[in-house]
């Protein structure tokens, strides 16, 4: 397959876990709803602290798909944890 299609799947999972990560500690760690914790977390200006840690996932996916030989899937991830720092940064 294209090279960029498995770029471009790496992506999506890396925001997909990066959603999945934050949706556990907010409702694991923060212990309340995941609306309730959001609306917590924008109020404390805490946003992207809460992303930084939901990108935690993305560190276990790089290392399972280059394991898997899967370098694009991970050059992917990669980039959507790159993507997600520099937005949190000039975000907020």
């Amino acid at each position: 397959m294209n090279k960029k299609i498995h770029l471009l799947y790496g992506f999506i999972l890396g925001l997909i876990l990066t959603l999945i990560g934050s949706y556990l500690f907010i409702t694991l760690i923060m212990k309340t709803d995941f609306a309730n914790g959001i609306n917590a977390v924008k109020s404390q200006n805490d946003f992207g602290k809460v992303i930084t840690l939901g990108a935690i996932p993305n560190l276990i996916a790089f290392f399972i798909l280059l394991k898997m030989k899967r370098e694009m899937w991970a050059r992917g991830v990669v980039f959507a944890t790159i993507v997600l720092a520099v937005s949190t940064i000039f975000y907020l």
